[in-house]
């Protein structure tokens, strides 16, 4: 059962594997995304390759380098601003001949974690001053990433962020005072929109206006009905592989689960979930077999993946606004995905050590 236990998240991410090209290249019957498959394939490939490398290196060389790795985030986030790539008006990506598109954000969530557990792992004494600590590291960079603008990343730092500091365990009543204010402010705002929208715009600006606008607008539009259509047709076994009757935008990104639906039917759809119920288990108990340091790392990460578990599929059936999140392992990317595979090579030398 130890053995077995060993190999229990590659064997998983194996599975994410076969399930990602599948519905990328389901995906690939209304739009010529074929390419998009063998890219995935490749990005997965050099992930697995990754891990191997970390699991030789260990952990020491990215943990001293934390703060440079950091300061290199920051720099491609501000770089990102002047001469990236705009796509679907927002100014997130690196376009490298060859290669494709980079997008500097998903490699800042992993950078973040690191950053977060490091200062949390070394702070001495002072709930407050580590909190300051904590929203300082994460207000750079989500300041930058909201000027592309790009706000399901920048939601993504602040959970990461939130779920760092509950790992840490500090006491309860920070969290009551943080929610209060984050109340207020989110009041503030719908306050602000909904009753005087001229005032609103010359506060926050069109650009954020239009965005909350967007938050506002879900369970409608021609994206939403098509792929809660595509779930709901899919019924309980699906069409099967690479029968996708209906069409709507990103479905290799962000509604990749409708695809997987629209395929597999609510079985497959269940048994998809439960392999990402699998998943974060695992890492829960690796979390709870470990040190601090790995404790706030895993708690990180994993605080992340869920939370992008829940929005993907919940934005997808209609329980939760598009915010642009992808279905992490699953979704076509390979910024993020890479990330990922960064990341769980990181874990897995930390389950090595427990």
């Amino acid at each position: 059962m130890k053995t077995l236990g060993k190999y229990e998240i590659p064997i998983l991410l194996l599975i994410f594997f076969v399930i990602s090209l599948i519905s990328i290249n389901s995906a690939n019957k209304y739009i010529n995304i074929s390419h998009l498959v063998i890219k995935q394939f490749i990005w997965y490939v050099i992930g697995f390759i990754l891990i191997l490398i970390l699991n030789i290196l260990g952990n020491k060389f990215i943990f001293k380098h934390t703060n440079h790795l950091y300061i290199i985030g920051i720099i491609l986030l501000i770089l990102v601003l002047i001469c990236g790539t705009t796509i679907n008006d927002t100014k997130c990506w690196f376009k490298i001949p060859g290669i494709g598109n980079i997008q500097p954000s998903e490699y800042v969530k992993i950078v973040l974690i690191l950053m977060i557990g490091k200062t949390i792992y070394k702070h001495k004494k002072g709930e407050f001053t580590l909190i300051l600590k904590v929203i300082f590291l994460t207000l750079i960079p989500s300041i930058l990433t909201f000027l592309e603008p790009d706000t399901g990343a920048v939601i993504i730092y602040l959970v990461i962020m939130f779920a760092m500091l509950f790992t840490s365990k500090i006491r309860y009543r920070w969290f009551i005072i943080f929610l209060s204010l984050l109340a207020i402010c989110i009041s503030f705002i719908l306050i602000t929109y909904f009753t005087n929208q001229e005032l609103f715009v010359s506060i926050f600006g069109s650009s954020f206006f239009l965005r909350v606008n967007r938050l506002l607008d879900w369970g409608s539009g021609y994206q939403f009905e098509s792929g809660i259509t595509s779930i709901g047709s899919g019924g309980l076994l699906g069409y099967g592989i690479n029968n996708t009757p209906i069409y709507f935008p990103e479905a290799h990104t962000d509604f990749i689960f409708a695809v997987f639906s629209n395929n597999f039917g609510f079985i497959g759809s269940i048994i998809l979930i439960t392999l990402f119920i699998i998943f974060d288990l695992k890492l829960l108990k690796i979390s709870n077999n470990s040190n601090y340091k790995g404790k706030l790392i895993i708690g990180g990460f994993l605080g992340m993946i869920i939370y992008q578990q829940i929005q993907n599929i919940g934005m997808t059936i209609g329980l939760l606004p598009i915010t642009g999140i992808t279905l992490p392992f699953i979704s076509y990317g390979g910024s993020s995905l890479l990330s990922y595979m960064i990341m769980i090579g990181i874990i897995m030398n930390i389950e090595k050590r427990a």
